[in-house]
């Protein structure tokens, strides 16, 4: 299902304005792929892309076209390990964070 472009410009809005809610997203993102739920965490990055330095600055950073840097996060996207961890790393540069995994046991 396609996002409405109010809820895109809601997602947009509330990140420029919130740097929590910014790092939660990011934060989400991430969890939601080491999940197994990829789909999401593809989507959910993808928003936090769009919402913050966009994909032509991606673009700029990786020596990418933002058209294959969309594709990478989309519904059919099959980004290599090395592509979509050196996003998620300059993400967290930017956005100042380190995101750490931590083990616990399943309950």
């Amino acid at each position: 299902m396609a996002l409405t472009k109010d809820f895109k410009d809601s997602i947009q809005a509330r990140t420029q304005r919130d740097p929590a809610f910014r790092k939660a997203l990011l934060q989400e993102g991430v969890e939601c792929l080491l999940a197994d739920d990829v789909a999401t965490g593809k989507a959910v990055l993808r928003d936090y892309i769009n919402a913050t330095i966009g994909f032509e600055e991606l673009s700029r950073v990786f020596g990418k076209s933002s058209k294959s840097l969309m594709r990478m996060f989309g519904p059919k996207g099959n980004p290599q390990a090395s592509n979509l961890f050196a996003v998620i790393h300059y993400l967290q540069e930017q956005e100042g964070i380190h995101l750490e995994v931590k083990a616990r046991k399943v309950a």
